[in-house]
């Protein structure tokens, strides 16, 4: 009788592992291994870094910054000046073109004047001259007045707003002495949005003590010879023939900037600002320009003949470095 053979869980797995490669080997097997364990941190740290080679193949590219092409033009200057506000700028520069932009927009529009500063102007010390202005268009306006030290957002308005007409006139800034003894007045007009309006005139008014009176023109010399002949003068603009006495006198009022928008010129802002100044800067009592109680600084070919219509001849001239 022959001999039965006995199979066993131990005979199987001998026989299975004799059928198993020996060359494959895996992390998970003791045998091959010497049954060695892998540490969990290490088997963390492989899958993440697969994952992050896996990640970084599918990230968007970043866009290129667009460059620009620029051109030498050696036959043709790169600088320009405005034919509308007569400012010097540079061309192909962006600082210089944005300021340009902003403050032609302010020579030929103005500055808003809206809700905030409407807001503000009892605390700021706005003080409205009575009667609406119709001026010659027939458009209606308003005067205001305030003092050009003035703090806070409508101190901050009318800073850019002296600054841009220094620029226009090409004057200097106001010593502070001069600003703190200054007061502004603005002409407002309705602007198209509602419930807002234009800044489209400005003077500064100040106080001064004394002024020159200007020559007359029999004071000087013959036709053809603008020099003094008897008398010794003071030459202020001898483009325009203004000359002026030397003797300082009492003077009350020193116009030192005059300013009207482009677009609003020749309709009696001017005018209207500079009647607004001689009533009601000193309180109590109303200026006469025919008596040579209010000077203008040195002035402009546009500024001297509005001296010369408004004040009928009368205003004096004086020097705002020493007044």
């Amino acid at each position: 009788m022959s001999s039965k053979v006995k199979r066993t869980y131990a005979s199987r797995s001998d026989q299975f592992k004799t059928d198993t490669p020996t060359s494959l080997s895996s992390p998970f097997s003791s045998a091959s291994s010497g049954k060695r364990k892998w540490p969990f941190d290490e088997l963390h740290s492989q899958v993440a870094s697969a994952k992050r080679v896996k990640g970084s193949n599918s990230k968007p590219k970043s866009k290129q910054k667009t460059l620009k092409q620029l051109h030498f033009c050696i036959d043709q200057s790169t600088v320009r000046t405005c034919t509308a506000c007569k400012l010097t700028y540079t061309k192909g520069a962006e600082d210089d073109e944005a300021l340009h932009r902003a403050h032609c927009a302010r020579v030929q529009r103005g500055m808003e004047w809206g809700k905030e500063e409407e807001r503000d102007k009892a605390s700021a010390g706005v003080k409205e001259i009575p009667n609406r202005v119709k001026l010659k268009d027939g458009k209606k306006g308003r005067v205001i007045c305030v003092d050009a030290t003035v703090g806070g957002k409508i101190g901050s308005k009318l800073s850019t707003l002296l600054e841009t007409i220094n620029v226009a006139l090409s004057a200097s800034a106001l010593s502070p002495e001069a600003l703190r003894a200054s007061k502004a007045y603005l002409f407002l007009l309705p602007a198209i949005t509602p419930n807002k309006e234009k800044i489209v005139g400005c003077i500064l008014a100040q106080r001064i003590e004394n002024a020159m009176m200007i020559a007359s023109p029999s004071s000087y010399g013959s036709e053809n010879d603008a020099t003094p002949s008897s008398r010794p003068l003071v030459t202020v603009d001898d483009s325009s023939g203004l000359f002026c006495y030397p003797e300082l006198l009492p003077t009350a009022l020193g116009i030192s900037r005059i300013f009207v928008t482009s677009a609003q010129r020749r309709k009696g802002i001017a005018s209207c600002l500079l009647s607004a100044a001689a009533r009601t800067f000193v309180h109590g009592c109303v200026l006469d320009p025919k008596d040579g109680q209010i000077a203008f600084s040195q002035t402009t070919g546009d500024g001297l003949a509005l001296m010369r219509n408004w004040g009928q001849g009368g205003v004096r001239i004086y020097d705002e470095d020493h007044c």
